[in-house]
């Protein structure tokens, strides 16, 4: 079969290579999968807890290679390499701490006639598709409760990640998990389509954009094997009048810009109320010009490249089709001297830019942002929800109630009030619209890689 080929975005070199799995070797991978899952559902909740922290242990211990393996695999900067490795941390700790109560039957009634109760029960194989983007926590936040309930795991990473894969398997079977229970592989997507059709497996999780999110759907149709998808994003920010303009710009830019935009919650469309446009704005566009777009093995780099030269020539596009009816560019790309027309791009912010125009209704997933003056909540919403999408929003307030009241009336998966491109392990990273289906984290996590099971015994 063709290797698939990793294409670094700090050279164009070719990083890596892996054969994918033909027809019979896959097959085995399920196979062997299905046949360690009773053995690891049967152990004791704590041994298998004590396994995944152990394996995460293993990979954090890691992080200065896997901080530059990031860098080189999808181009960020070298400074931010290791971050991820908390948020590894922080999701599998809570998860662990609440796998206890979460997966422990519930008691309806324990008598001298009866003993009635509700189980959860593991759902046998999970398949993670992860992505390149943040490829260790979007990974973990399936990875950790699947095991954790007690199924085994099938792990096909992005081609732009694939070292994230082996570091993970490396990482947990060193700590003592068991080979055939969490696997990674390299598949092509005629063969990944062709097991998800054979229901080989028992729950499938995907991140990654809209189409493949229907790729998926149409391979397991007629299946019922579960889905859960998370899939594009346009996610908003609103700056109310009595906003902290300070905090707003600091954190809604940095929402817009960080990993070079490519954030799946990151702020693609900003609103501010017409009362602090004007210095919103300006602020806006310092800020922006502080980065230093260059490579990410630089320490002193804040903006890396694009994961790929075809993502950055998606945002040029959009960023071109608006400036050719009547947006403005504020952002002068000479003092971004390193970008080069290809995975290097300057951010940029427009104004005078309104939802006819693609870069404030398609995903961009780079970085860019649009500024809008709006009078008021009323305008501010009929905006926000005018877009396929429904992830996060941020709304910039100094009232909880005011946020709340807000947020209940925006078609999203989370609100934020003065904070954005976040996850909190303790709420479930849920979506809505052509952002998919689903949930992962929180109590509600580990409900989508369990089935409920009744109990109803009656003594004679």
């Amino acid at each position: 079969m063709k290797p698939v080929q990793l294409i670094s975005p700090v050279d164009g070199s070719v990083y890596a290579e892996r054969v994918p799995l033909g027809a019979e070797a896959a097959d085995a991978v399920v196979a062997r999968a299905r046949a360690a899952q009773p053995a690891w559902a049967a152990r004791s909740l704590e041994e298998r807890i004590a396994l995944v922290k152990a394996g995460v242990a293993k990979l954090t211990a890691m992080k200065e290679t896997v901080a530059e393996e990031l860098a080189r695999q999808m181009g960020r900067p070298i400074r931010y390499g290791q971050g991820e490795m908390g948020g590894v941390n922080a999701r599998t700790d809570y998860m662990s701490d609440i796998a206890a109560e979460t997966l422990a039957p519930k008691m309806i009634e324990d008598s001298n006639a009866f003993r009635r109760y509700l189980a959860r029960a593991p759902l046998g194989v999970v398949f993670i598709i992860a992505p390149w983007n943040y490829p260790y926590l979007t990974t973990i936040n399936t990875l950790a409760p699947a095991l954790i309930a007690g199924n085994t795991v099938v792990l096909k990473h992005a081609s732009q990640t694939l070292l994230v894969g082996e570091r993970l398997a490396q990482a947990f079977h060193e700590a003592g998990v068991p080979e055939d229970v969490f696997q990674n592989v390299v598949l092509d997507h005629a063969t990944t389509e062709r097991l998800i059709g054979a229901r080989a497996f028992d729950f499938v999780n995907f991140t990654g954009s809209v189409g493949g999110g229907q790729a998926i759907e149409r391979a397991a149709a007629g299946t019922f094997t579960p889905l859960g998808l998370e899939l594009g994003g346009k996610d908003p920010g609103y700056v109310r009048a009595d906003a902290n303009l300070d905090a707003a710009v600091d954190t809604l830019m940095d929402g817009a810009m960080f990993n070079s935009g490519q954030c799946c919650c990151g702020i693609e469309r900003i609103y501010v109320h017409e009362s602090l446009y004007d210095a919103f704005v300006e602020k806006a566009v310092a800020w922006v010009n502080g980065l230093k777009l260059g490579n990410p093995m630089d320490p002193e780099t804040t903006l890396g490249p694009m994961a790929n030269v075809r993502f950055a020539r998606v945002v040029r596009d959009q960023i071109a089709d608006a400036v050719k009816v009547g947006a403005k560019p504020l952002i002068d790309s000479a003092n971004f001297p390193a970008d080069d027309g290809g995975a290097y791009l300057a951010p940029q912010i427009l104004v005078n830019v309104d939802h006819s125009m693609r870069v404030m209704t398609e995903e961009s997933f780079g970085p860019v942002v649009g500024i809008m003056k709006v009078s008021g909540d009323d305008e501010a919403l009929r905006l926000m929800n005018d877009s396929p999408y429904g992830l996060t929003a941020s709304v910039w307030t100094e009232d909880y109630d005011t946020a709340a009241g807000i947020g209940d009336r925006i078609e999203t998966g989370t609100v934020f009030m003065n904070r954005a491109d976040y996850l909190d392990p303790a709420l479930c990273w849920t979506g809505c619209k052509d952002t998919g289906r689903g949930g992962s984290l929180s109590y509600l996590g580990f409900h989508s890689v369990t089935r409920p099971k009744s109990y109803h015994l009656k003594k004679v």
